[in-house]
């Protein structure tokens, strides 16, 4: 028989090019992906382990996923990640809750209860942190959450007061200038809140002149918040689960905002909110945010650093809420190699019902391209 050998060279030359091409497709990343989802519309378990299948394609590893207190929901959503080899992390707001005890809620400056009256937007009802009927009942929920097999993590979010300073970026929707504490969103002056201070410190915060001077009152707050986390922290420790945390970017930023002292957090991974278009910041801010970040927590436990997206991005200039701005598509690859090349261990798509083609086109390539 023949051979051709010039048809036989174009036909190898021609495989070749296939399998590096799929080679490079699959190619698993250089950069642990993780993404914030709920469950939304997909009410069964063939619909969601679709969903993440398709995220996994991508080269996502885990879900932090919103499903509430539900235990079904929970343990059907966890079951889809794990169907695709991905970790779950039960998301679940912690201190913002519409119908807990109407005595349980913080206090602000004017000495109105959060329960009554809200900063900002009606949904801001925040509890104290500084109550022993608030701790059980986060320990409640957060043991029934932990005892459920399939969940990997409970993924802390809201763990904080009401911000006492919104992020530049949002002044505007509110119609705000914040550029000092203002009585109405700082919080918590209830009781329980100024005697545990007055005690501790000698201080009595109502009769200060001005509280926002206050050193020792600040550090206090972000003492409640700190000692809070570590205790429901213990609890769902006791019950073999690990917990991450959604946090303000900082840590000095969050606790100028939120009382974060986050870097003090007892959790086993750390996913900070690092949505530069909040912070009037470009792209380019997630790389000394995240270096911030990392340096804060010294190896205590890995940084995620959290993406923010713009969905429709041809529109940006023109989408007046700040809520719907984000990364465009160009801007991915400098977000995801300023985050890396300052010591994160991956990072976190709020959410990937926003990205469009053209960012997971860049997406894709960024998080499997070499670094050093």
């Amino acid at each position: 028989m023949k051979i051709n050998f010039n048809k036989l060279f174009l036909i190898v030359l021609f495989t070749m090019g296939l399998c590096l091409a799929s080679c490079t497709k699959d190619q698993a990343p250089g950069v642990k992906v993780y993404a914030w989802t709920n469950s939304g519309r997909h009410s069964n378990i063939d619909s969601l382990t679709a969903q993440y299948a398709k995220l996994k394609s991508h080269g996502i590893i885990g879900i932090c996923n919103g499903a509430g207190d539900n235990p079904e929901m929970i343990a059907m959503a966890a079951k889809a990640a794990h169907a695709n080899g991905m970790e779950y992390h039960a998301w679940h707001v912690t201190m913002r809750k519409q119908d807990a005890d109407s005595t349980w809620y913080a206090v602000n400056r004017n000495g109105d209860s959060a329960y009554d009256v809200q900063a900002y937007v009606p949904r801001y009802k925040f509890l104290c942190p500084n109550k022993d009927e608030v701790y059980n009942y986060l320990v409640e929920i957060y043991t029934k959450i932990a005892e459920i097999p399939e969940v990997d993590y409970v993924h802390f979010d809201f763990i904080r007061f009401p911000d006492v300073i919104l992020p530049r970026g949002l002044w505007e929707k509110y119609g705000l200038v914040m550029d000092e504490e203002y009585p109405v969103a700082d919080y918590c002056y209830c009781d329980a809140c100024v005697n545990g201070f007055k005690e501790t410190s000698g201080i009595d915060i109502r009769a200060y002149d001005d509280p926002s001077t206050c050193q020792e009152w600040k550090q206090y707050r972000y003492d409640l918040i700190t000692n809070l986390v570590n205790r429901l922290t213990d609890v769902i420790h006791a019950q073999g689960k690990k917990v991450s945390a959604a946090v303000f970017p900082g840590p000095e930023l969050a606790k100028a905002l939120v009382r974060q002292e986050w870097n003090k957090w007892n959790v086993d991974a750390f996913f900070p909110m690092n949505y530069n278009d909040f912070y009037l910041e470009g792209a380019d801010w997630l790389r000394d945010i995240t270096k911030e970040e990392v340096e804060a927590v010294a190896g205590k436990a890995p940084v995620y650093s959290g993406l923010f997206i713009c969905r429709d991005w041809e529109n940006k200039a023109d989408i007046k809420d700040p809520e719907g701005h984000g990364l465009l598509p160009s801007e991915m690859e400098e977000a995801i190699d300023g985050s890396m090349e300052s010591g994160a261990s991956g990072i976190c798509l709020f959410t990937p019902g926003r990205m469009t083609d053209a960012h997971w086109a860049v997406f894709d390539k960024a998080i499997r391209k070499k670094r050093n």
